[in-house]
């Protein structure tokens, strides 16, 4: 697996990006570091002002690979749903069980992140950070519907039907594969941020993750047994 994604480049939905950040240093920095400022500040007063003080570089330099914070955002949280589609691909692919092949999915999707040594200027860990406590603000606009039509979360929409499909293939008959789906993504990240913000109302504590849960969620809702 590693040898296979160290040959991989992330594509993004060029709409996303006036200039595509990896096709420079500079583009790389902005990236780089715009996930350590939104993670340190939030990304309500996240601006590229001050992007621009912490890589040491003009704000309009900024402007000319995204031409808002909002594009930035969908940037960010495209390029993680896209790693850890290839994540999914890859560490479910040669799986031939069905529910050992769901099994792992769930683990991939729902457990804590952990630095990928082939995207040396992202930190992986952080980004999830990122997706668990922002991700909400990418589409939970007014213009969701016209960037959804640009292709914008087509990446997320297509991690979800993978997910989707292997539950189909379980259970055909089951008349809400897509809504299960989006249960356990979406819900993976409520709980981690819950996990971490508010503990009094949340089963996993500390480096706790919520993976069983959604498995138990899952495989009982399919009504199948497995080992555990």
């Amino acid at each position: 697996m590693n040898s296979l994604l160290s040959n991989l480049k992330i594509n993004i939905n060029e709409k996303i990006y006036l200039k595509d950040p990896e096709s420079s240093d500079l583009g790389k920095r902005i990236i780089e570091n715009s996930i350590l400022l939104i993670d340190e500040i939030g990304f309500d007063t996240f601006t590229f002002k001050k992007l621009g003080v912490k890589i040491g570089s003009n704000e309009s330099s900024i402007y000319r690979y995204f031409e808002s914070k909002h594009k930035l955002l969908i940037y960010l949280t495209s390029w993680y749903w896209t790693w850890l589609e290839y994540q999914l691909v890859f560490a479910t692919n040669s799986i031939e069980n069905k529910v050992d092949k769901l099994d792992h999915a769930i683990t991939i999707l729902t457990q804590t992140a952990t630095l990928d040594s082939n995207f040396g200027h992202i930190d992986e860990i952080v980004l999830k950070q990122i997706v668990i406590n922002e991700y909400s603000k990418s589409y939970l606009t007014k213009e969701v519907d016209n960037e959804n039509k640009e292709g914008y979360f087509l990446i997320y929409k297509r991690l979800v039907t993978r997910l989707h499909d292997m539950i189909l293939s379980i259970d055909s008959t089951y008349n809400f594969s897509f809504s299960l789906a989006s249960t356990v993504i979406d819900g993976a990240l409520h709980q981690h941020f819950l996990k971490d913000h508010f503990p009094t109302i949340s089963d996993f504590k500390n480096t706790e993750m919520p993976t069983h849960f959604f498995k138990d969620l899952v495989f009982k809702t399919l009504n199948i047994s497995t080992n555990e």
